[in-house]
């Protein structure tokens, strides 16, 4: 039987490194589009991406009638590729300096988030350095990886010390505490943006 996750468990999955919480969902529907990748991998990631959102209840949809795509996934080999994808630095403030720095930290992945006027997410950047830890998993384990990231906005150390993933024989699976805690976030009596960490008791309510 599956450990129920308890309030104090929750907690540190959306308490930020400077102490704040901070959850968010999505408040629109997800249009997702992956670039650096060939047909069979773009079918597997927009299908993993499908898969973590049918199990919420939320939606996704052709277009976004505001940003066309609101969920870009970039599969590279070098951060500073991103330099030259045009327009991208008017995307993501900052950057040159955002790339600086995680190429300091040898960081193969990273996501931005952009909200609303309510805080909700409106859009998602997903940045897949492809090195050699990420070349050795299968692209259904990164695509099922990526979208568990960003389904919601965790805290930026939420899954340092364990992935938010488990394996079923040869198959990578998103863990059951996890899945039951991301349906219960987007439980429509939930609200789509928390600050206070009494948020994790409502969702605690719910996966009981």
């Amino acid at each position: 039987m599956t450990d129920t996750l308890t309030p104090d468990q929750i907690v540190p999955l959306f308490t930020r490194s400077d102490g704040s919480y901070l959850f968010a969902r999505w408040g629109r529907p997800i249009v997702p589009i992956v670039f650096g990748v060939d047909d069979a991998t773009l079918a597997t990631v927009k299908g993993a991406f499908e898969a973590v959102v049918t199990l919420v209840g939320h939606k996704m949809a052709e277009t976004d009638p505001e940003l066309g795509a609101n969920l870009m996934v970039f599969f590279f080999r070098d951060w500073d590729e991103l330099l030259a994808v045009p327009d991208l630095d008017r995307l993501i403030d900052g950057l040159a300096t955002t790339v600086a720095r995680l190429k300091a930290a040898d960081a193969n992945q990273y996501r931005a988030f952009r909200f609303d006027e309510g805080g909700a997410i409106k859009a998602a950047f997903v940045f897949v350095r492809m090195d050699a830890a990420m070349q050795a998993m299968p692209a259904a384990d990164i695509a099922l990886l990526q979208a568990v990231q960003t389904i919601v906005l965790w805290s930026d150390t939420a899954f340092a010390g364990r992935s938010p993933l488990a394996r079923a024989g040869d198959t990578a699976v998103l863990r059951p505490d996890i899945a039951a805690l991301i349906a219960a976030a987007y439980d429509r009596v939930m609200p789509a943006v928390a600050q206070d960490a009494s948020h994790a008791l409502r969702l605690a309510a719910r996966l009981r």
